[in-house]
């Protein structure tokens, strides 16, 4: 779709708008489309009005949307944020008229949907009036508003527990035995990548030695720890007691109330693997299926089947007192709501403490995007799957607690995380909801220096690929030295 822009030059806004409405079209800004957008915005003496005129498949809607120009404070980000708002609600109702249908999220973007509960509700808002909020000034449907506030409840009770000097430590481990098809993170195929484990491991541990002495420089108490990836369990026996052992010399541990590690693919674990998470303090561990239909797994380019997720789930239950979580994604190629149903029918009969239901997101950097596109489920049969989950999930005794949403995501869905009473993840709360600082180490990790305080975050980025981080390890090591953690 083409963007012509007058009387300002928000795109990323309009482009997030775009995505939510359309996710199969991309922004265009040079030559002749069929499909345009006009997107305008008058600042007056009285009003700031947004007028948008939308051309889309022989369709044409205009719609406009304003606010008081007394609203406007002098303050760049706030009048940014009311100019953006306003631009995106007109495109929104333009697009809705176009297409006829509302997206069940409305006219909110971004990834994070829960933070505008919270604050209403930090402010005084009752659960009540923050949902009837949502659907006012957002349009979020019914089910989708009230989800967003219970979890904004269970982030505000996470921040009541807070301590100014708590941080939480994330671990990447970017390698799995093979790589998914829907995957864009980064991990490499841990055949291909073998020769690179060992000397990632070496650097990861010159890492940790740095991180603890920035740590008690700080003055910072690590409350919970997190290993993902990629599949943290690729690693050996072995391996993992080495960096376990050095997060133990290293870092003071005796104030962290969560410590997980990501086993996300069944064929990675073993009884050797799961006694060193154990005899570490680990107590919290993801077993993925992601389905438990055969044929999916197939075409997805796994190489495990949905028997082996039982097998390693009983191993993960005789090993230790593990608190598991086990991931499930709707929308994946050649699956169908009955075969979403009989995923969920399983993963409820073993009974982990969490599960986290996902909706596939169609990044460009995905095989899947090339390989399966046509075998996918249509918006309605994702939306049947999720109705499912969330259907049993809560009938088997489960509610939500967090959740996020991603670019070209099916259906313009949402991640959603379930807990049995009492089983939250603190890390993903407070990863999710932006609570507290969290330091990353290894390859791909985002350190962000949360300033509750200021409202402001300040973020720190590894290089993202094991080769470029075992050869930039001297200068990640001296960041981490002068890392700017905000005041407590």
């Amino acid at each position: 779709m083409k963007l012509i822009f007058q009387g300002h030059d928000y795109k990323y806004a309009a482009e997030q708008m775009l995505l939510t409405l359309f996710p199969g079209e991309r922004p265009v800004y040079d030559g002749q489309e069929e499909n345009t957008l006009r997107l305008s915005l008058h600042r007056g003496e009285t009003w700031i009005t947004a007028c948008a005129l939308l051309h889309w498949q022989g369709k044409t809607a205009r719609h406009s949307c304003r606010a008081k120009t007394a609203q406007l404070t002098g303050e760049k980000q706030a009048d940014d944020r009311l100019c953006q708002r306003i631009l995106k609600l007109a495109f929104y109702r333009a697009g809705v008229e176009v297409l006829g249908r509302e997206p069940p999220w409305g006219a909110m973007t971004g990834v994070r949907p829960v933070k505008i509960p919270a604050r209403a509700m930090g402010n005084g808002a009752t659960p009540a009036q923050a949902e009837a909020a949502l659907r006012r000034v957002y349009r979020v449907s019914p089910l989708r508003a009230r989800l967003a506030v219970e979890c904004a409840q269970v982030s505000l009770d996470v921040r009541r527990s807070l301590q100014p000097e708590d941080i939480s430590l994330y671990v990447g481990i970017p390698f799995c035995p093979t790589r998914c098809a829907y995957c864009s993170f980064i991990s490499a195929d841990a055949g291909r990548s073998l020769r690179l484990i060992q000397p990632y491991v070496d650097a990861l541990k010159r890492e940790i030695a740095a991180a603890g002495a920035a740590v008690q420089k700080a003055g910072r108490q690590v409350r919970s720890v997190y290993f993902g990836g990629g599949t943290p369990t690729t690693l050996t026996a072995p391996q993992l007691e080495e960096l376990l052992t050095a997060l133990e010399r290293h870092l003071d541990l005796s104030g962290c109330i969560e410590y997980t590690v990501e086993a996300g693919r069944p064929d990675t674990l073993s009884e050797e693997k799961l006694a060193v998470l154990a005899g570490h303090g680990v107590g919290r561990l993801s077993v993925n299926p992601q389905t438990m239909e055969d044929s999916v797994l197939r075409a997805i380019g796994r190489r495990h089947t949905a028997g082996d997720t039982d097998r390693a789930y009983e191993l993960a239950r005789r090993a230790g007192n593990f608190s598991i979580n086990m991931d499930i994604i709707a929308g994946l190629p050649r699956d169908s709501p009955a075969g979403f149903r009989r995923t969920v029918e399983r993963v409820l009969a073993l009974g982990p403490e969490n599960v986290t239901v996902h909706t596939l997101a169609m990044k460009r950097g995905a095989e899947l995007a090339q390989r399966e596109a046509d075998a996918l489920p249509n918006g309605e049969q994702v939306a049947e799957m999720l109705s499912c989950a969330w259907y049993r999930l809560a009938q088997a005794g489960y509610g939500p607690y967090y959740l996020y949403r991603q670019k070209f995501m099916s259906g313009s869905f949402e991640n959603v995380g379930w807990r049995r009473p009492g089983q939250e993840s603190y890390y993903n709360v407070c990863m999710m909801e932006e609570l507290q600082p969290v330091l990353a180490l290894g390859a791909g990790g985002v350190t962000k220096l949360v300033d509750l305080k200021r409202g402001s975050i300040v973020r720190r980025a590894n290089p993202k690929y094991p080769q470029d981080y075992l050869a930039r390890i001297e200068e990640i090591c001296r960041g981490k030295e002068e890392l700017p953690w905000p005041i407590s």
